[in-house]
């Protein structure tokens, strides 16, 4: 028998937050549709059944025809029947909302040829019912993008799930260009290059000689303590702040030595210090030199 599947229904104002909303569900692992016409409803639920894979799902219905507003809420109550829906109405105040729309310079789409407050509030009319029918009503009015997603993680996280802030922790060559994504990059190049030691000098930061080599050098143990005290001290804030990932870049000369070395130790004591956070890690230019070395 096919399990029930979980429905959000995100629907409300226009440029009450509805972008905003819909990404914070996509960073909580739902399947996310923006844009939904409410008449195709039905169809997707019966396509969406089929997918093993997909049991969480988001959809941004925006309202844009008198059609929708008088049919959406029978569809709403045939789409319970069989599995869990909630719908989020996000509101705000009309004297935010024609801000938003002054600051964004678009059109409202009720009002495409007229003033934006006419348009609020022949929508705000329209949506009378359905917001009558909603499980979470978010009034958006003196809320920051940031506030909203906190809010949407509030009332949707579940706790039996994988926590949705992760770490990724990546070792580098400079030489060939700094990480786009990191958001904390670390150079290591003044500690001993184990690239002029013959015995070492084809191999990598896994094997255990190049590490202990790196790892016990002049400098390594105050620099690793040192680097480990920042995080200890910054991703706490850095999750609360709303971020989804964290990309720490450790780089050396050639990304195979001492970047390896010490990249490979820090994920594994973030896995140890923080089993609650997801870390990942990637060593971006460990075999670009094969058989060449850091130089």
């Amino acid at each position: 028998m096919a399990m029930n599947n979980q429905f959000v229904i995100i629907t409300g104002m226009s440029g009450a937050g509805k972008t905003v909303a819909m990404q914070s569900f996509e960073d909580l692992g739902y399947f996310c549709v923006d844009n939904m016409p409410p008449t195709l409803l039905p169809k997707f639920k019966e396509l969406v059944r089929m997918e093993r894979d997909i049991n969480k799902i988001a959809l941004v219905i925006d309202l844009r025809s008198q059609v929708f507003y008088d049919e959406i809420i029978g569809m709403f109550d045939d789409l319970k029947k069989n599995d869990d829906v909630d719908i989020i109405f996000l509101d705000s105040s009309d004297t935010k909302l024609v801000s938003r729309y002054k600051e964004t310079r678009r059109a409202h789409p009720l009002a495409r040829n007229g003033r934006v407050i006419d348009g609020i509030q022949k929508e705000r009319e329209l949506l009378e019912n359905v917001k009558k029918a909603a499980d979470l009503v978010v009034d958006t009015t003196n809320m920051s993008p940031r506030r909203l997603r906190e809010e949407v993680f509030h009332n949707f996280e579940s706790t039996d799930t994988t926590h949705t802030f992760h770490v990724e922790v990546m070792s580098f060559g400079f030489k060939y260009g700094l990480p786009l994504d990191a958001d904390i990059v670390m150079d290591v190049r003044f500690l001993p290059n184990p690239y002029y030691d013959p015995k070492m000098r084809f191999k990598t930061g896994l094997d255990k000689s190049v590490f202990d080599y790196v790892m016990h050098s002049e400098g390594a143990k105050a620099f690793y303590d040192k680097l480990l005290d920042i995080l200890n001290f910054t991703l706490p804030g850095y999750e609360k702040e709303g971020k989804a990932s964290l990309t720490i870049a450790i780089g050396c000369t050639g990304g195979q030595h001492r970047s390896v070395a010490i990249a490979q130790r820090l994920s594994k004591d973030l896995q140890k210090q923080y089993p609650q956070y997801p870390v990942n890690i990637t060593h971006r230019d460990i075999d670009r030199h094969k058989g060449k070395g850091e130089n």
